[in-house]
Formats: C-alpha cells, structure tokens, sequence
C-alpha cells in the first residue's frame, strides 16, 4: 500500500510540472544543465587526447616515418652495392675469359712448337731413311747391274762361242759394256 501512494505522490508532482514521463534527456527544463556538462565532457576529453593520446600517436607515426626513411635509404645502399658487385663480377667474368684465352693460346703454341720439333725431327728421320734407302737401292742397282754385265758378258760368250766356235772375252765384255751404259 505504501508504494500506491508513492506512485500517486509521483504522479501528482509530474502532473505539477506539466511533464509526460518520457526520456530525461529530451526534458526542456533541463537542457542548461546538460549543455554544461557536455562541453565539460568535451573540454575533458579535448586535453586529453591533445595532451596524452595525440602526442603518443604522433610519436609513432614520427617513428614509423624514421623507420620506412631508414629502410629506404638501406634498400639503396644495398642497391647500390649489388650493382658495384654485379659490375665487379662482370669484370671478373671477363678477366677470366681473357685469361682463359691467353692459356689456351700458350698451350695451342707450345702444342704447335712441340708438333713442328717432331715434324722437323721426323723429317730428319725420314730423310735419313730416305738416303738410307737410296743407297740400299744404289747398291742393289749396281749389283744387279753387276750381275747382269757377268750373265750378259757369259751368254754373249756363250752365244759367240757357239755361233763362231771360239769368243774373245775382251771383246765380248767390251760390247757387253757398251749396251750397259745407255
């Protein structure tokens, strides 16, 4: 029961100021009194974040902005020298090519030299066989032709002696000279 009246007592003090019950915040009678504490609020809130948040916020961003600036400056530095190093490379490339060519070419004499000595010996070797051999055949040659003057001058002696009965040598082995030489 008590709480009827209390309800009526409420009820009779919202009738005094002409009031719906409603949403206080919508209330004219009011709105001095919520202005106030909204820029308090705001005020509050404002040297807040310019005193502790927006500083901390810049600080990081200021950091951030080092940070990428550094990054950059080190990507070209690395840039840079990855040039400096292909370029180093190149020249070494090339270096060992020339040097590669140089060697190649000193074996191609030396194997040249070293050929041109066994040609050169091998021609001596030749040659030497070569008047080795012409001698062999001289020698061969004039014995044959020896043994054909000694069978030619005794078959002339023997035809002449069978023809004519009896042969002269001299005369037989002088003719047998004659045919011989040419």
């Amino acid at each position: 029961m008590a709480s009827n009246t209390q309800d009526a007592a409420h009820g009779a003090a919202d009738a005094a100021h002409g009031s719906a019950p409603g949403m206080p915040q919508l209330d004219f009678s009011t709105f001095g009194n919520q202005i106030f504490w909204l820029v308090v609020a705001l005020v509050v809130i404002y040297l807040i974040l310019s005193r502790v948040a927006l500083p901390r916020i810049a600080a990081v961003l200021a950091e951030r902005q080092g940070t990428i600036t550094n990054d950059l400056a080190a990507a070209e530095d690395l840039k840079a020298k990855a040039v400096e190093a292909e370029n180093a490379y190149n020249k070494a490339l090339a270096d060992a090519r020339a040097e590669a060519q140089r060697i190649a070419a000193e074996t191609r004499a030396e194997i040249q030299a070293g050929l041109d000595e066994a040609i050169a010996k091998a021609d001596e070797q030749i040659a030497a066989k070569a008047a080795e051999s012409e001698e062999a055949i001289a020698e061969i040659k004039a014995g044959a032709l020896e043994g054909v003057k000694a069978v030619a001058t005794e078959t002339a002696e023997a035809l002449v002696t069978a023809l004519s009965g009896s042969a002269d040598k001299d005369a037989v082995a002088a003719a047998v000279a004659q045919r011989t030489k040419g």
